[in-house]
């Protein structure tokens, strides 16, 4: 990426100097050592990559099937398959070169105290940052257990807060009641970020067998098809998040540069790319000119300009009925 297009695009996120609001999200970039093997890609073109869910000990994951294609989208059910914090920390990061860009842990847990542990281990390594999966809806503990009752996210929050100095985001699920208040609660808890939206909870059946697709029988919807329910979450979670001066990694659906400039104006400070790499593993390097295009265009001058910017119609459209 050419010093013009970093001036433009480069962000504080937390403290740590992002090149650009892209983030690759938790889950589809690894450790931040496979897409660096793809020809065309290159970790400098995102601000930030986000390392696959880690839990304390080891996961083999769920059984096969772990992913399914959906119109618009795909299914994914992995299960948190790592190989636990130590080795993560011990192994991987050493190999990672921190120079390149911003790299932050993606923590999970069956119990409050395992994600507390965990967050100490990397609090204790050269990591950026802590994100908090508090929001995984494919494995049977810890996940969506937490992630979807207000009271329960804060108290996992609080206890990583406590465990750790390193900046925390909250990772939360569209698959509760009020994502807004979970927000709150969190950032009250100590959340010094939050990122969202994780997968919306989804199956799909293989309608001659009259089985699930997937060995987890559900997992997580990701893909164009949640675009909506995303953006419609971080505009509301931005009200809260305003308050307390919070940023947002704002993510779900983005396979373009005006997917992620709609993110941006609906109050992200950041945005995650995840399945779209699927399909275009060089999507980040085109996404920045596009946005830097969008911006001359539009005569902005730095891209932190577009967070929030907003401007919602009047009364008559607050209703949400189709009638």
């Amino acid at each position: 990426m050419d010093s013009r297009m970093v001036g433009r695009l480069g962000i504080d996120f937390l403290g740590m100097s992002f090149g650009t609001p892209l983030v690759l999200v938790s889950g589809c970039a690894g450790f931040g050592e496979e897409y660096t093997r793809i020809t065309g890609f290159s970790n400098r073109d995102v601000g930030a990559v986000c390392l696959k869910g880690t839990t304390l000990e080891p996961r083999l994951g769920n059984p096969p099937h772990r992913i399914c294609e959906t119109p618009a989208g795909m299914l994914n059910a992995i299960g948190l398959q790592n190989p636990g914090a130590r080795h993560v920390v011990e192994e991987i990061l050493p190999r990672l070169d921190f120079s390149e860009t911003r790299y932050i842990a993606n923590i999970a847990g069956a119990t409050i105290e395992e994600y507390a542990e965990v967050a100490r281990l990397f609090d204790d390594s050269p990591i950026d940052a802590i994100e908090i999966n508090i929001s995984c809806p494919n494995v049977e503990e810890g996940g969506m257990i937490f992630g979807n009752d207000p009271a329960m996210s804060a108290r996992v929050v609080a206890a990583c807060r406590a465990a750790a100095t390193k900046p925390i985001i909250a990772k939360l699920s569209p698959n509760q009641t009020d994502i807004a208040e979970n927000a709150r609660r969190c950032i009250e808890a100590g959340a010094d970020g939050l990122s969202l939206i994780n997968t919306v909870a989804g199956m799909a059946i293989d309608a001659e067998s009259m089985r699930p697709v997937l060995g987890n029988n559900q997992g997580g919807l990701s893909g164009p098809a949640i675009k909506p329910i995303a953006l419609s979450s971080v505009h509301k979670v931005y009200q809260v998040a305003k308050t307390h001066n919070i940023p947002i990694i704002g993510q779900g659906g983005i396979t373009c540069a005006r997917d992620a400039i709609e993110f941006l104006i609906a109050g992200a400070s950041a945005v995650g790319i995840g399945t779209a790499l699927f399909h275009d593993s060089s999507i980040c390097s085109t996404m920045s000119r596009d946005l830097v295009e969008y911006m001359d265009r539009k005569g902005i001058g730095n891209v932190r300009e577009l967070t929030g910017s907003l401007q919602l119609h009047g009364e008559a459209a607050r209703c949400l009925c189709s009638g």
